[in-house]
């Protein structure tokens, strides 16, 4: 299978903070990728560079064969395949849930809004929000907005999902309720990058892990090095 994702020497620095510092990394399609770290480690601005979000200061990232960083490239076009689920969910306050995962379908893939409203509808039931498609977004619970969000990411058909500590803005209960909920949306027909700090769950889901420090990619493998690691810095982190 070829490369879906591949990163070359990118680096980013936020005035004198380089924050990513010569990252090369290369995501398989159809795989689950988790990026574990501490804090401050990199983890996050690496996904905002892939989707866009942040601009690095060198470096290429290839998607299909192009590389996103090219000024040429149609960023809607890229980013309708490439979408985030963020920590804070992002979620418009102001429309109802089913609003929330048509506005998107109709105003970057252009599709009819009958159309966007049936797909939204099936992933909506998919994450167990169905009943709640009138509600206004601002009533639910922090869990139930991080799954109208995923539905949301579902609805615009991605090839690529990358999810920024999706569980990190909620209560310890409701953490269960949403890894359950990803858990359920995990098919090969898409390529997965989760930044998480939750270490079963990534034992459990992830095809590749890769531990990230002050910047640096410390050590990749498969799911394993969660148990055995190699690097003592990776040691002292799971300890």
């Amino acid at each position: 299978m070829d490369n879906y994702i591949s990163i070359k020497k990118l680096s980013k620095s936020f005035d004198e903070n380089k924050v990513l510092d010569n990252i090369n990394l290369e995501i398989k399609t159809g795989q689950v990728t988790s990026i574990i770290g501490p804090s401050g480690s990199g983890k996050s601005t690496l996904l905002r560079c892939l989707n866009k979000l942040e601009k690095p200061n060198q470096g290429e990232i290839i998607y299909n064969n192009t590389n996103l960083l090219d000024n040429k490239v149609n960023n809607k076009q890229v980013l309708s395949k490439i979408q985030m689920v963020f920590q804070s969910f992002n979620l418009f306050t102001n429309l109802s849930v089913l609003d929330n995962c048509v506005i998107g379908q109709t105003k970057v893939l252009k599709r009819d809004k009958d159309e966007a409203k049936t797909n939204a509808i099936k992933f909506l039931e998919k994450v167990g929000m169905k009943d709640f498609i009138n509600r206004n977004v601002s009533t639910l619970s922090g869990g139930q907005r991080q799954r109208v969000a995923i539905a949301r990411t579902l609805s615009m058909s991605p090839e690529v999902i990358l999810f920024d500590e999706p569980t990190s803005a909620l209560d310890p209960e409701m953490v269960k309720e949403v890894l359950e909920v990803i858990r359920n949306i995990i098919t090969k027909e898409q390529t997965f990058i989760i930044v998480t700090h939750e270490m079963n769950f990534s034992y459990e889901v992830s095809d590749t892990v890769i531990f990230m420090d002050q910047g640096k990619i410390v050590e990749i493998g498969d799911k394993s090095i969660l148990k055995n690691p190699k690097s003592e810095r990776l040691t002292r982190f799971l300890n």
